[in-house]
């Protein structure tokens, strides 16, 4: 089992001991369920963690609302600000769908082009509104490629590694400098890996949006 970080803890709602939870997992719905158990990390403090068990959860207003039956009123409910929920998960629990996969299941993988030869490991996973990136640490630094199946034709878990295809220019451009985007740290966000197709509607979508001044929707 591996601890991951399932969300922070932002403020409370109501007087029942409901607390706004901002989550850092694309999976909500299976670890807030009720007898769930996490524990309540508060950085910077000296204390422990604090053993916590979901008494309930909701979305309301497109937010996580969950309760704890350890903080079942508004000034326990309060105590708790500012913790980051923790739970133990599997490391090999599905993400879903076959293409679909926890940024720490890809994390560290192996990277090798399709003759086989190896070229780097998967360092971080980057969430754009058009698509999904992986950063390859090369010898000559890192890299951005883009999460499909065109570009990523294999992935093996169990293997530790994945194949990037050969295309000039995916590999051997430029070094990365700075790119916006959403880095997860240690929760259990998801990547997705579209096929080819779908991701060139999916940019062609975001470039139409820009061209008509529309802020795009994040992942």
């Amino acid at each position: 089992m591996i601890e991951v970080r399932l969300g922070t803890v932002r403020r409370v709602h109501g007087l029942a001991g409901d607390v706004v939870v901002d989550s850092h997992t694309d999976v909500s719905e299976r670890r807030f369920v009720p007898g769930a158990a996490m524990t309540a990390v508060f950085p910077g403090s000296s204390g422990g963690p604090l053993a916590l068990t979901v008494a309930a959860a909701r979305r309301h207003s497109g937010r996580l609302l969950v309760r704890f039956s350890e903080a079942s009123d508004r000034s326990s409910a309060e105590t708790l600000l500012g913790a980051d929920l923790m739970a133990q998960a599997d490391p090999a629990e599905p993400a879903g769908g076959p293409e679909e996969f926890f940024d720490r299941q890809l994390r560290g993988l192996a990277v090798f082009d399709s003759a086989g030869r190896a070229v780097g490991q998967v360092g971080d996973v980057l969430h754009l509104p058009a698509q999904d990136l992986i950063v390859v640490e090369t010898s000559a630094g890192e890299r951005l490629v883009p999460f499909v199946a065109a570009l990523v034709p294999d992935v093996d878990l169990a293997a530790g590694r994945l194949t990037v295809a050969d295309l000039p220019g995916l590999l051997d451009g430029q070094e990365l400098e700075a790119v916006p985007g959403e880095p997860s740290e240690n929760g259990p966000a998801k990547a997705k890996r579209p096929s080819a197709a779908s991701a060139v509607l999916a940019a062609q979508g975001e470039a139409a949006r820009e061209e008509r001044g529309e802020e795009a929707e994040g992942l």
